[in-house]
């Protein structure tokens, strides 16, 4: 691990343990005893079924990845996709960020393409990931559903409801427009971040290029209004299954949390998410504490709780891959430092080419 990398897991340790310090510092009557009753009485057969959901998300990508191999690998089965999915998200739970790159790294080398063209790929994938979360949670927020009810209730959270809707559909929209002009005029672009960021920094001007143009090699593999389509609708209903699954498990608590409803967990959702970028590797961190911390101020459930199902919320859905994940890794007798080190050299050498490759 080089010294960048130690020196931002030591500032996000010292950020996570203030949070910690200052939650706790807060909640001085927090009864230890009332969570680990909490805790053993949850009804785990919820949290199974979470947890099969969570599993069956993971099918879906592997499924939405296949459509954009379609253009360029049409015989490359979705079933194939499923172990490079698996280890990939094994690797970025126990890894951190660096995980990230050992998906599009191993699904390059099933499928007998560039790196790069699959790098281009997860870029066009986390487009479609916002999107899809926006729908979903636009929909609720602004349609008659529960979490309308329960926002109407409360003034204050109705109001910032609503602008959250308006800046995620604003954000999507803004996305949406970015791609079509990188879609169009993408080595334009790349040329115009070339030229003018040259001299700012060593090579900085190259990487913003290379950047561009591996979004718009990602963009070549929607291929039509149909595959839009069929990428939109899976999204779509990855991200509703993920939903089903946090609240299958909030109501592995019982009573306390039965008015958690599929849309009322969305709330939830986004606070993982945005937690989720103060992360320690294998340990997780701000994930839980925004969960947390919106299951106490947003929904008033007790302090215990809260607790409890913030931390079994973040097992089942970023850690509980791990066990099939490290299973298949041993299986195919991969290690994952090993891949992010190779991936890693893959990235800094990727070269993007002017046209995508043919079918074969």
């Amino acid at each position: 691990m080089n010294k960048h990398r130690l020196m931002i897991y030591g500032l996000v340790l010292a950020v996570l343990a203030a949070l910690v310090y200052l939650q706790f510092r807060e909640w001085r009557t927090f009864d230890w005893a009332k969570f680990v009753e909490n805790t053993r009485d949850v009804a785990w057969r919820h949290v199974i079924h979470g947890i099969l959901l969570t599993y069956f998300a993971y099918i879906l990508r592997a499924i939405r990845w296949k459509i954009f191999l379609r253009p360029v690998r049409k015989n490359v089965s979705s079933a194939s996709l499923v172990s490079p999915t698996v280890v990939g998200f094994t690797g970025l739970a126990l890894l951190g960020r660096p995980g990230e790159l050992i998906r599009p790294y191993l699904i390059a080398s099933r499928a007998n393409l560039t790196f790069s063209s699959q790098l281009a790929v997860w870029a066009v994938e986390r487009i479609f990931d916002l999107a899809a979360f926006t729908v979903i949670m636009v929909s609720a927020i602004f349609l008659p559903t529960k979490l309308r009810a329960f926002a109407a209730a409360r003034p204050v959270y109705d109001h910032w409801l609503h602008v959250a809707g308006y800046l995620l559909t604003a954000l999507v929209l803004g996305l949406f427009v970015i791609a079509m002009l990188v879609s169009y005029q993408g080595p334009r672009i790349a040329d115009w971040f070339e030229i003018r960021f040259v001299h700012l920094a060593k090579n900085l001007g190259n990487r913003i290029a290379q950047r561009v143009r591996e979004f718009a090699s990602g963009l070549n593999t929607i291929h039509g209004p149909l595959s839009f389509l069929q990428i939109s609708v899976v999204s779509v209903l990855m991200w509703w299954l993920i939903a089903v699954s946090y609240k299958e498990v909030t109501h592995a608590y019982g009573a306390p949390m039965q008015e958690m409803s599929v849309t009322r967990v969305l709330l939830l959702m986004g606070a993982s998410m945005v937690g989720s970028m103060l992360q320690l590797p294998g340990v997780g961190g701000g994930s839980q504490l925004a969960t947390i911390e919106a299951m106490d101020k947003v929904f008033n459930i007790p302090r215990e709780i809260a607790v409890s199902c913030g931390i079994l919320l973040w097992l089942v859905s970023f850690m509980a891959i791990v066990p099939i994940g490290l299973l298949l890794a041993h299986y195919e007798r991969l290690s994952l430092r090993k891949v992010v080190e190779e991936s890693e050299r893959a990235e800094a050498q990727a070269v993007i080419p002017e046209s995508p490759p043919a079918t074969p």
